[in-house]
């Protein structure tokens, strides 16, 4: 699909704008989330053929191919997520704790475990790509901030979804939704809500925009 897009845009932009505008756009890169939730622990197949640190790792050099590949093509600042505390999500709470509505320690250990070898991979090919600027960003500890300390950000519920019952609903199977909406940190059983990203984006924004612009801390 990048291909496609720079396709277009060289229609429109020409070759030498569209590299410029390549090579200056900040590109986000999220995976992970449902290569472990779904895949790995949905498909035994995986869990036969891997265990949770060779999964990782598999997961983590699929990630440094992919934004090698994005570099191949001419981005040179990217921003590559971490994965969020997955073991929070209101579904697998659901489906792991049940009634007493606590985070699973076991998925949030994946995450940490996955986040580690990111950031080193991240690191290494800043080593190797030194015109790029391709940033760690750390997703999991505001995340888990807002989701353990809600009434500091504005919010009243954390455990469930605004949508459906909250417990397991997600996009398109929510039939019905809440009334305060901004009383929620999620909006489905996975996905946060608008008010949630809002925050998360402006905390970001402020910790890592000046990396892709110096390439450091501050400017």
């Amino acid at each position: 699909m990048f291909e496609e897009y720079i396709v277009k845009l060289k229609k429109i932009a020409g070759e030498e704008k569209s590299s410029t505008i390549l090579r200056e756009s900040i590109i986000a890169v999220a995976t992970g989330s449902n290569d472990i939730l779904n895949t790995y622990f949905l498909t035994p197949s995986r869990r036969f053929q891997y265990d949770v640190s060779s999964y990782t790792d598999l997961l983590v050099s699929y990630a440094s191919s992919f934004v090698q590949e994005l570099y191949r093509l001419g981005a040179r600042r990217i921003g590559v997520f971490s994965m969020p505390p997955i073991g929070c999500a209101p579904s697998q709470i659901t489906l792991k704790r049940g009634l007493d509505r606590k985070c699973v320690d076991k998925y949030n250990e994946i995450a940490k475990l996955f986040n580690n070898k990111l950031s080193a991979a991240i690191t290494s090919l800043n080593t190797r790509f030194t015109d790029a600027r391709i940033v760690y960003i750390d997703a999991y500890n505001p995340i888990l901030d807002i989701i353990l300390n809600p009434q500091k950000y504005g919010f009243k519920i954390a455990d469930r979804g605004c949508c459906g019952t909250g417990l397991l609903e997600v996009s398109l199977v929510c039939r019905y939704a809440c009334s305060n909406v901004n009383d929620y940190v999620f909006w489905d059983s996975f996905h946060p809500t608008e008010k949630t990203y809002r925050i998360l984006a402006r905390r970001i924004l402020e910790q890592y925009i000046s990396y892709f612009i110096c390439g450091k801390s501050f400017c």
